[in-house]
């Protein structure tokens, strides 16, 4: 354990698998403590027990899902209750019910991706803005965001709109929290190797198209945008906000 995140508390959503799991794991090999979210107990139990076999007392879980509101105010009271408002949030936890064209869509998937992808980290953000200006708490946002925010997203357009608002988001929140000490950024990771992914993972075409369309001709791992995390949550980025951290393999750049 080193101590980059030392006597620090954060929660990370979508901790159950993939991306969120890496950086819940890499934060308490950092030495914080870490509030592990998502919408199965058991799953998330898994995980928690799993870091704290690593680092002994460093995790706990919660289910939650974020895109219920409902929910977020039960889980905001049971932190101010039983542990404290973090101060780190993690907005990882994300849906994509639909793959095809955009003119395909069903309302009530359209409605899942924004509920999920958006309403649920706008919410959770604001929630966290506000207990931590009652406070004088310098807090930290870090929003995952996707290439798919930042460039046409063909067979994933509506998931892809929903990280541009992401996108736009951190930017604002940056310049409206920044007054109070609180600093928001995004990490936009590429074709990253996660059950999440396996509808462009698991068709050969597909993953062909990502992997030749990247410089390093290869996917990536949740291993390697955890670092990215670990970095916007510590001080070693302590100037920098309102910034997305593309960790895509150079796929946006080819």
């Amino acid at each position: 354990m080193t101590d980059r995140l030392s006597d620090k508390l954060a929660l990370v959503t979508g901790a159950s698998r993939g991306i969120g799991k890496a950086i819940a794991e890499a934060f308490a090999a950092e030495g914080a403590r870490v509030v592990c979210v998502s919408r199965k107990q058991d799953a998330l139990d898994e995980v928690a027990s799993g870091i704290n076999k690593n680092y002994p007392d460093m995790a706990r879980a919660r289910a939650c899902h974020v895109g219920k509101m409902d929910q977020q105010d039960e889980l905001m009271d049971w932190l101010k209750k039983e542990v404290d408002i973090p101060d780190i949030l993690v907005n990882n936890a994300a849906t994509n019910p639909y793959f095809g064209p955009m003119t395909g869509i069903e309302p009530s998937a359209f409605d899942k991706t924004f509920e999920v992808n958006l309403k649920g980290p706008f919410e959770l953000s604001r929630r966290f803005a506000n207990a931590w200006s009652e406070t004088g708490q310098k807090g930290v946002i870090i929003n995952i965001a996707s290439v798919a925010g930042a460039m046409s997203a063909p067979l994933q357009g509506v998931y892809g709109m929903t990280k541009a608002a992401i996108i736009s988001m951190t930017r604002t929140f940056a310049v409206e929290l920044g007054p109070l000490g609180i600093r928001v950024n995004a990490i936009a990771p590429g074709l990253v190797e996660t059950r999440f992914a396996g509808a462009l993972l698991n068709n050969p075409e597909i993953k062909k198209f990502f992997t030749d369309h990247t410089a390093l001709h290869r996917h990536g791992q949740p291993e390697e945008i955890a670092p990215g995390a670990v970095f916007l949550a510590s001080d070693e980025s302590s100037y920098m906000s309102g910034q997305v951290l593309f960790l895509d393999g150079g796929y946006t750049i080819s």
